[in-house]
């Protein structure tokens, strides 16, 4: 992999990302149109520069994520559960949603490290998705409600989460459309899905690093820092748009766009042009 080859994937990241069109999808196709051989360190690298667009989310709602150090416990709560539930309960609903991934993640492993291989799983994910995208505001807009996410449906959230492992399927559109099919408004399920991903995809390059770190060299090492650093800031510039984006116009045009280039890989792997 090239200094230029790492940089065009890690802006193909930091723009889909957070996007309901699959960045591992789209990373996955780049790599194929550049020609890049999938070694141990093209995946540790597509997988790592993640961490780069995860950040840009903590830095983009820090205080979100600090918020509990300035929650004073309820003087009213009777247990210590209900009073570090006061305090902690953003990280508790995390963690939550967060188990689906860890369960399913580990248990399909050597599944979902096959279908990365497949341009043809992830064309097909995104035609099928992009046909979803068409019709879920319709489906689902009607009873959206303003409203705080219990346990219940952070769970639910991260069920959705798994589907995601199907390359192509986008995280992003995964849980934002699991949000709002509990009620979210697409603003609210957007930015659970956000923080969401950061222990997610953490997890993810935790483990992936453990897997595969031998591959990383005095020779390709300033690929990483330099794939997490255009990634973080170019997903701070999506983040902010995309928000701005769903709140006014829904999930339509994102739909076209994954159908649209879906059919064209399809035609390209038909045509013997994708392997």
């Amino acid at each position: 992999m090239t200094l230029i080859q790492a940089i065009i994937i890690s802006i193909v990241e930091g723009l889909t990302e957070f996007l309901p069109i699959s960045s591992t999808g789209h990373m996955i196709l780049t790599q194929k149109v550049l020609g890049i051989e999938s070694t141990d360190f093209v995946k540790l690298f597509t997988v790592s520069i993640q961490l780069g667009a995860i950040i840009s989310v903590v830095v983009l709602y820090w205080k979100k994520f600090i918020s509990p150090i300035n929650v004073q416990p309820n003087p009213e709560a009777k247990t210590l559960w209900k009073k570090s539930e006061h305090i902690f309960g953003f990280y508790y609903k995390l963690f939550v949603a967060f188990i689906p991934a860890v369960f399913f993640g580990l248990l399909l492993k050597k599944q979902i490290d096959a279908m990365l291989e497949s341009a043809l799983v992830v064309a097909i994910s995104l035609v099928i998705g992009g046909i979803f995208l068409l019709f879920v505001d319709k489906w689902f807009m009607k009873t959206a409600e303003d409203q705080e996410i219990s346990y219940g449906k952070a769970f639910k959230i991260g069920l959705f989460q798994v589907i995601s492992m199907i390359p192509g399927v986008s995280r992003s559109a995964a849980t934002i459309i699991g949000g709002i099919s509990q009620k979210l408004t697409r603003k609210n399920a957007a930015e659970f899905s956000f923080f969401l991903a950061v222990p997610t995809m953490f997890a993810a390059t935790a483990k992936e690093l453990l897997d595969t770190y031998s591959s990383i060299n005095a020779s390709n090492i300033y690929l990483l820092v330099i794939g997490n650093v255009v990634s973080f800031i170019v997903a701070m510039i999506a983040i902010k748009a995309f928000i701005e984006f769903l709140s006014k116009y829904g999930f339509k045009a994102f739909g076209w766009y994954r159908i649209v280039i879906g059919l064209i890989f399809l035609i390209l792997i038909s045509n013997g042009l994708i392997q």
